[in-house]
């Protein structure tokens, strides 16, 4: 049966249903295919449970915009036959896996979260990380909610409302993945496919308590392209480090509608991510020499900090060449991307847009070549002068987010009050970039640390997130909060 899930009247109320089988929800994507190699677990007692958990908990969290229950159990049937003969596809054969809603996947509408689209059309393609999934048996089970065209850093679309975080129901769980950063906080299925432009993916992750990282630009090949063009992630986020590694080795793949694509170089990304970060040479910037940080998020940050030199690295707090880009460069770029938007989009339908993002678009309008083009240059400036300073350094960390997640209110009264200033910079470098969880506010709402590192070094950052993940496991939840 397919859903097209209309949230708009999502209260917080508890979910008081019992869940039949919660382990299932918890069990990771490597587990998972241990247990079906073993034949102990069948792909269809997963896609049931998972099934089962969402019926329970989505009405209240509001994470998913389409579901296609009978797809996913065709799906699990006819991987659990595979598993049966000994013809899985791969490991992630009958694993779950959700998809971000600005992302194709064919058969389902996707709309971007947004009343602009129009959903009549023939949605008949894959995106190149949705066709890897396929062709490594995965079990696709829906698209997650967006902010509209990703556009901002809270979890509400004027075509879903509201998106809310487990651990605590009243407040966001970020955006613009903030369907993708819930399904994995509370365990709709292992393996979620989200983007990050600015933050979408690290940012939710951080304030869902979950594992998010945007990989180096191109690693993950994205079409169509997106409207913010270059500084587009396609990005996993997971609940465990070696998830999202399992994950890279699927859709880490070039594609050849996307020309920026990295060349594949046929790595497991799981290889040697167990061995630890004694030694490394590591700058911690608590601000990055502009940032205003809330003194909790300060503390926790701090605490981790002592958990890697613990690990063995050496840490140096410092300040990098930074200098806050948002008002000079992302906000040239980012507007000028929204306002070519609205030329591409029905000029009929562009009032049912959000407020917000029309002003974003009208700003855009106004930005000349020149000034366009001057961001240009300072983008690459900007980028420079990190690549240069990763010459000394192995990896930078510093805090994902400047404060916990905001109340949901907040993201429909000001926007544009979530973002953090600590992850756009590194669209901009289109360098590799993680959000780990390090605990947890006396509310009760996560906090994440940001790990960077150099050009085309996804592999030393999900070292690292994978010593700390080792040494301070990650907390989890399977019921809203």
């Amino acid at each position: 049966m397919k859903k097209h899930l209309d949230m708009n009247t999502v209260t917080a109320k508890k979910a008081d249903k019992p869940v039949t089988a919660p382990a299932l929800s918890q069990y990771s994507a490597e587990e998972l295919s241990v247990l079906y190699r073993q034949h102990k677990l069948s792909p269809v007692e997963t896609a049931r449970a998972i099934l089962e958990h969402i019926d329970v908990h989505n009405p209240v969290l509001n994470a998913f915009t389409f579901l296609d229950t009978g797809a996913v159990l065709d799906a699990a049937r006819q991987s659990e036959q595979r598993w049966h003969t000994g013809t899985q596809l791969s490991e992630l054969d009958g694993i779950p896996v959700t998809i971000k809603d600005l992302l194709l996947a064919k058969g389902w509408p996707t709309l971007r979260g947004s009343r602009v689209v129009n959903p009549d059309q023939d949605w008949n393609e894959d995106s190149p990380a949705v066709a890897r999934l396929r062709e490594h048996g995965a079990i696709l089970l829906g698209k997650t909610t967006t902010a509209e065209f990703g556009w901002k850093p809270f979890g509400d679309s004027p075509l879903t409302g509201i998106t809310r975080n487990p651990w605590c129901s009243t407040h966001t769980p970020g955006g613009s993945s903030g369907g993708s950063a819930t399904a994995a906080a509370i365990g709709f299925g292992p393996l979620h496919v989200a983007s990050d432009g600015g933050g979408s993916t690290r940012l939710p992750a951080a304030y869902s308590g979950v594992f998010g990282f945007k990989p180096s630009f191109g690693r993950v090949a994205a079409y169509p392209a997106a409207h913010t063009g270059t500084l587009f992630h396609v990005s996993p986020i997971t609940r465990t480090v070696r998830d999202t590694a399992l994950l890279l080795n699927a859709i880490a793949r070039p594609d050849a509608r996307d020309f920026h694509a990295l060349p594949h170089d046929n790595r497991d990304w799981r290889l040697g991510i167990e061995q630890g970060i004694a030694g490394l040479h590591i700058a911690f910037s608590p601000d990055l020499g502009y940032a205003k940080v809330d003194p909790e998020i300060g503390k926790l940050v701090a605490k981790a900090i002592k958990g890697f030199d613990e690990l063995g690295a050496n840490i140096e707090q410092i300040t990098p060449p930074i200098e806050d880009p948002l008002l000079d460069i992302y906000r040239v770029l980012s507007g000028a991307a929204v306002a070519r938007l609205f030329e591409t989009l029905p000029q009929d339908r562009l009032s049912l847009a959000e407020t917000g993002l029309q002003e974003v678009a009208e700003q855009g309008r106004q930005i000349g070549t020149t000034r366009y083009l001057a961001a240009v240059q300072a983008r690459e400036a900007f980028a420079r002068a990190l690549h240069l300073f990763f010459g000394k350094w192995d990896l930078l960390l510093t805090p994902t987010t400047a404060m916990a997640a905001p109340l949901v209110e907040l993201g429909i009264q000001n926007p544009r009050s979530g973002t953090s200033p600590f992850t756009y910079p590194f669209n901009l470098s289109q360098q590799p970039a993680a959000s780990i969880p390090i605990g947890f506010t006396a509310d009760g709402l996560p906090v994440g640390l940001q790990i960077v590192g150099p050009h085309h070094r996804d592999d030393l950052v999900l070292r690292a997130a994978r010593a700390y993940e080792r040494r301070f496991p990650f907390a989890v939840t399977d019921t809203v909060r």
